[in-house]
């Protein structure tokens, strides 16, 4: 509809002008905003210069025919609804365009309170279309948003950012540490765009190697290479008009990168063992848990390509960087768990324990975490978990060094270690000989600090 009025916009084309204008003006007369062309041409330059919510195109035109007009104005917004207007000899090809994607035809000669209530029938299902569209997308950028746990500054931050680019086409480069939830971003980012509706189409770069990784992306010809028994269109195909993810970009081989590069500068592929090349229309999400700045000064990565990626960059903070969210995280996670194992009688974390966990530098991030809390869930003996339970879960993997996280929120001395000698009587019972031993300290001096702060 055009923004100044809110009336339907609808595109006439007939290269008989008088016809195209009574039936514009027709439509003028009844609340609409009709616009006239005279030729396939001059209709995609009508269509470009402002874009109708109908177009009605006669089907056969001296330059261009209605099948064309169909087929151009659906390859630039597939929601546009065209209605066919043909004599009643010329039915089949309007059959033919129904076919292509037509709203419907109209055999001339007709009364044009026909054509008007077909219009504007094709104008309220295109806005019942639009907004349903729309609703799905909100819901599904929700959804995404919604795995993007946690309340603390960190989180509200990048959130905040997912709202301002998704609607963007520009390339956008992911960082952060294995298992910080680069796969989440991207997910968020492509249901809250324009391009919800059509694929995510993900490709590990570090999983496979070169041939078989150039073929996976940009496809190849039959009897191209050793095994090419038929064609392969490519990943980059088969995410036309979606999102392209390309993970752990960083790893992506040297040879490779140059031909990366060149579609995403033309939007053009050239599949392996042919000579013809595709237009594709996509948007690429790239993540990455190296610096690539660094591997460009190494010489492992083209700097061209580093500044066509590096365009809208989003970096996912480390868990250990925003603890306060751990809590939420753990319920979330153990949630999902009892879900698959209903039998399991863990139903929360003990607050000591999600202080401990808190004081984790969690080098696997939040994936880490999701894993620890499967296996509290799966051996839990009680309903609530110690931190006995989750040094034990933990086995031996690292990050138990709580200083890092103290540094953050200093504390006076003296209150640092009054504070440590309570928690650490309080992980014995209170067994102050226990605690003692565990300080490396005579009895007598936690019986003097008793004394002292009584």
């Amino acid at each position: 509809m055009t923004a100044a009025t809110g009336k339907l916009r609808v595109l006439v084309v007939d290269d008989v002008v008088d016809m195209a204008r009574t039936v514009a003006n027709d439509l003028d007369a009844a609340g609409l905003s009709a616009e006239v062309a005279d030729s396939c041409a001059a209709a995609l330059e009508a269509f470009a210069r402002q874009p109708a919510d109908v177009v009605v195109t006669d089907l056969r035109m001296k330059q261009g025919d209605g099948l064309e007009v169909l087929t151009r104005i659906k390859e630039i917004d597939p929601t546009v609804p065209v209605i066919i207007m043909t004599a009643f000899g010329a039915i089949d090809s309007a059959v033919e365009a129904m076919r292509r994607g037509a709203f419907h035809y109209i055999t001339k000669p007709f009364q044009l309170e026909s054509l008007r209530a077909l219009v504007e029938r094709a104008g309220r299902e295109r806005t019942l279309s639009t907004e349903n569209a729309l609703l799905r997308r909100m819901l599904r950028a929700s959804t995404s948003s919604r795995q993007l746990l946690g309340e603390s500054q960190a989180m509200r931050q990048l959130r905040a950012l997912i709202e301002k680019i998704a609607d963007a086409a520009s390339t956008v480069l992911i960082t952060g540490e294995t298992g910080a939830g680069k796969e989440v971003v991207t997910r968020a980012i492509h249901a809250g765009g324009p391009r919800a509706e059509r694929p995510l189409v993900a490709v590990n770069c570090a999983a496979l190697p070169e041939p078989i990784l150039e073929s996976e992306l940009f496809g190849h010809a039959r009897g191209a290479f050793t095994g090419a028994s038929s064609d392969r269109r490519g990943l980059f195909v088969e995410a036309q008009g979606g999102t392209i993810f390309l993970d752990e970009i960083g790893d992506l081989p040297v040879a490779l990168q140059g031909k990366l590069l060149r579609v995403l500068q033309s939007g053009e592929v050239r599949p392996v063992g042919t000579e013809t090349t595709l237009t594709v229309d996509v948007r690429c999400i790239a993540t990455t848990r190296k610096d690539l700045a660094q591997l460009v000064q190494e010489g492992l990565f083209r700097q061209d390509l580093f500044f066509r990626l590096d365009v809208l960059r989003v970096a996912v903070p480390a868990l250990r960087d925003r603890a306060d969210d751990i809590p939420v995280l753990v319920e979330h996670f153990m949630a999902r768990s009892r879900e698959r194992l209903p039998q399991s009688v863990l139903v929360g974390v003990e607050p000591d324990a999600l202080d401990f966990l808190a004081g984790l530098e969690w080098p696997g991030n939040v994936r880490q975490l999701e894993n620890l809390v499967e296996r509290l869930v799966v051996t839990a003996s009680a309903p609530l978990a110690r931190v006995a339970d989750v040094k034990q879960a933990l086995g031996t993997a690292p990050g138990a060094d709580p200083i890092p996280r103290l540094a953050q929120n200093p504390l006076k001395l003296d209150e640092l270690v009054e504070r440590y000698i309570a928690a650490v009587l309080k992980s014995v019972d209170g067994s102050k000989a226990k605690a003692a031993q565990i300080l490396g300290v005579d009895l007598s001096t936690l019986y003097r600090r008793e004394k002292r702060s009584s």
